[in-house]
């Protein structure tokens, strides 16, 4: 009886093993579907928040999502080795950028820590990134290059060229910067997994 129980249970784990591996493949970063799935609520704390910006930026929500996801996994506090603050890490050139355009008076970057200050900063700034690229058939890749490595990189890894539109793939490979070409892969990735999932 107790050999038995002992395989049972080792079946479960084995099972629950294979479901995390799973969605791990799926999903781009196993850690992370373990730790959303032990703490939901860090995961979907900002969801509300994240739609209302997102919109007001004409962007999808589930891709802020995905980049709130891969710069500081919902840490609203972070603050990242080059001085990017908050949720979507963005850096104090780009918030000011973002101040001035929106006539933000008094802006300070420590703002940046507050969820709806960061969120408005980093939508206003990916969403014009965005723009950049519209004469793309899928100008995500290319505006979250932007936004993580600047407009010159972006730019020099398409071939210098703003009218010529550019295989995702090929623009991808073209990315000489290792962690660039990752960041941009796992958000894509993330991105697909909360569309299929039909949800933030």
């Amino acid at each position: 009886m107790i050999q038995f129980l002992f395989k049972l249970v080792l079946c479960v784990l084995l099972a629950i093993a294979a479901a995390f591996a799973y969605l791990a493949v799926k999903s781009g970063d196993p850690l992370y579907i373990f730790y959303e799935w032990m703490s939901p609520a860090r995961f979907h704390r900002y969801d509300r928040l994240i739609r209302s910006v997102a919109l007001e930026h004409h962007l999808d929500p589930m891709l802020v999502k995905a980049v709130v996801w891969r710069e500081s996994r919902f840490d609203s506090k972070k603050h990242g080795s080059h001085g990017e603050r908050g949720l979507m890490q963005v850096s104090e050139r780009a918030a000011n950028e973002w101040a001035r355009e929106n006539k933000v008076a008094g802006f300070k970057p420590d703002q940046l820590f507050e969820p709806k200050t960061n969120l408005e900063a980093g939508s206003w700034y990916l969403h014009r990134a965005m723009e950049h690229w519209t004469h793309q058939s899928d100008p995500i890749p290319f505006a979250l290059a932007e936004y993580n490595a600047g407009a010159s990189r972006a730019q020099r890894w398409s071939g210098g060229n703003d009218v010529a539109e550019i295989p995702e793939r090929q623009f991808v490979q073209k990315i000489d910067f290792p962690a660039t070409r990752r960041y941009v892969e796992s958000i894509i990735d993330r991105y697909k997994f909360y569309q299929r999932r039909g949800r933030m």
